[in-house]
C-alpha cells in the first residue's frame, strides 16, 4: 500500500469521524428532548422580553437542559429576535428546535378564557385581565375613559363603565388592549339592537339612564325573577322625586370590596351617594348583565316604593312605609335566628 492510500484512508476517518461529531452535536444542540414532570408546562413570552430571559425560564421549569446550547440553537437558526409574545404550552419531551419554531411561528400560542361576570367594575375586569392574559392596565384605562368607543349614539357616558358586556371571551397572552376592549363593547353593540334602542327612547331615557338603572338592578338583585320589580321600585321614586336610597351606589364610593354599610357611609358627599342626591348618579356603577339591561328597559309595572332583603336572595316588597318598617323586623329576626 502506498503513501498516497494511506493518506486517503486518514483523511477519510477523518473527514468522517468530523461528520460523526457534528451529527452529534447538531442532536445535542437541535433534537435532543428532555423529558419533564407536570406536562404540559404553559410558558409566558412578555411584551419586550430578551430571549436570554425566556432560555432562564425555560431552564428554571426544566424544559431544557441548557441555557448554552438553546441560545446556541437559536443563533444559528436566527430565532433570537424573532420570538412572538404568547402563552405557550410545552410537553414534556419537546427538543430545542421544536420550541424556536414554535416561538418563532407564533402559532402554539394558548388562548386564555375568560368569565367576566356580572356586575363587576372597571377596576376589577382590569385585575383580572391582567392575571389572565397580562394587560397594560395603563392603556386599559386610557381606552376606558374614552366613550366614543361605545359605537351608539347618541350616548352622554363618562367612560366605559357599563359598557364592557358580561360574557366569556377567549383572547391570547398580551393581546392588544384596544381589541380587547373594543370584542367586550362589540358584545354590548351586538346586543343593544335598534329595538331595545327604540324601547329607550319610547320611555323617554339617554343610554346613560338606561344603563346606569341597570347597573343599579345588578347590585341589588339575586333573584332574575325580581330584577322588573327592583327597577319599578326606583323607576316609581323617580317618578315622585324620591331618594333612591341604592345601598350599591354608596358601595360604589366605598370601594370595589363589598362590606356592610355604615350610616356615616350614607352621608358621604358623593354625586354617587342616591342617599344624599336626588335622582340617577352619574352613571352605572358595574358592568350590568343582559337581564338586568332589559329589567331597566322593561319595569314591572306595580306600586312598591320599597323593598328589603328576605335572607334567602329574595326580597320583600311594599306600597308603604309602614309596611317596609314590619319587613325590617320580619327581615331582622330571620338574621337573629340564622345567627342563632
Amino acid at each position: 500500500m502506498n503513501v498516497r492510500n494511506l493518506s486517503k484512508k486518514f483523511w477519510l476517518k477523518i473527514s468522517g469521524g468530523i461528520l460523526g461529531a457534528l451529527l452529534i452535536a447538531s442532536y445535542v444542540i437541535f433534537f435532543r428532548s428532555t423529558s419533564f414532570e407536570a406536562s404540559p408546562q404553559i410558558i409566558t413570552i412578555n411584551k419586550g422580553e430578551s430571549f436570554s430571559a425566556f432560555a432562564e425560564t425555560l431552564q428554571s421549569r426544566g424544559i431544557i437542559r441548557s441555557v448554552f446550547t438553546f441560545k446556541l440553537s437559536g443563533k444559528i437558526l436566527g430565532s433570537t429576535h424573532k420570538m412572538h409574545v404568547g402563552k405557550y404550552s410545552f410537553t414534556s419531551a419537546v427538543s430545542n428546535y421544536e420550541i424556536l419554531k414554535d416561538i418563532e411561528s407564533g402559532l402554539a400560542t394558548v388562548n386564555s378564557k375568560i368569565t367576566i361576570y356580572e356586575g363587576l367594575r372597571a377596576t376589577q375586569i382590569a385585575k383580572i385581565l391582567r392575571r389572565e392574559i397580562g394587560i397594560d392596565t395603563a392603556k386599559f384605562f386610557q381606552l376606558f375613559h374614552d366613550p366614543s368607543l361605545i359605537g351608539i349614539q347618541p350616548n352622554n357616558a363618562q367612560s366605559l363603565e357599563g359598557y364592557l358586556m358580561p360574557e366569556t371571551y377567549e383572547f391570547p397572552w398580551q393581546d392588544d388592549e384596544e381589541t380587547v376592549v373594543k370584542s367586550m363593547l362589540a358584545q354590548f353593540q351586538e346586543f343593544f339592537v335598534d329595538s331595545l334602542q327604540q324601547r329607550m327612547k319610547e320611555m323617554g331615557l339617554s343610554l346613560n339612564d338606561v344603563m346606569t338603572m341597570a347597573s343599579i338592578v345588578e347590585g341589588e338583585a339575586v333573584v332574575d325573577s325580581e330584577r322588573p320589580i327592583i327597577a319599578g321600585v326606583y323607576y316609581n321614586r323617580l317618578r315622585i322625586h324620591m331618594p333612591l336610597q341604592a345601598d350599591p351606589t354608596v358601595q360604589y364610593i366605598v370601594g370595589d370590596t363589598p362590606r356592610r354599610l355604615s350610616y356615616n357611609d350614607l352621608k358621604i358627599e358623593s354625586a354617587y351617594n342616591t342617599y344624599m342626591r336626588l335622582g340617577l348618579p352619574p352613571g352605572p356603577i358595574n358592568n350590568p348583565g343582559k337581564k338586568s339591561i332589559l329589567a331597566a328597559l322593561y319595569p314591572a309595572n306595580h306600586k312598591f316604593l320599597y323593598f328589603v332583603s328576605a335572607a334567602n336572595g329574595h326580597h320583600r316588597f311594599a306600597r308603604s312605609y309602614v309596611e317596609h318598617l314590619r319587613n325590617v323586623r320580619l327581615y331582622r329576626r330571620v338574621r337573629a335566628a340564622q345567627n342563632g
